[in-house]
């Protein structure tokens, strides 16, 4: 299997929660392709189907990097994963860059960083 690209969605299975009955689910890949080639293991965001507005949601919609319907980036849940827990993907080509931008920024909301919407 091909390592996977920064801003593509995979099923992935998350550790933490190895009984939550929505395993696998879907993520976005947000590490870099260089690290993504070179490590073991990959950064990713888990995506769910909803969720409440919040400064540390990003909200994707339905097509976007593949995803079936409208749903939302849980930036605060970012977590590494070996490749072990890929499951399948690439769902469709990578998220558009406003996308992911907006996740990176999210992310830094989550860590306590003071980040203004862009203009």
């Amino acid at each position: 299997m091909a390592p996977p690209t920064r801003g593509e969605i995979w099923s992935v299975r998350l550790p933490a929660k190895p009984d939550h009955p929505h395993q696998p689910r879907p993520a976005l890949v947000v590490s870099s392709d260089y690290r993504n080639q070179v490590a073991d293991d990959l950064i990713v965001i888990p995506i769910f189907s909803i969720g409440a507005e919040s400064p540390t949601h990003v909200r994707l919609a339905r097509g976007q990097g593949g995803i079936k319907k409208d749903s939302v980036l849980f930036c605060e849940e970012l977590t590494t994963l070996t490749f072990d827990f890929l499951v399948r993907g690439p769902w469709g080509p990578p998220v558009d860059a406003a996308i992911l931008r907006s996740a990176v920024r999210a992310v830094r909301r989550a860590i306590g960083e003071v980040v203004p919407e862009p203009l």
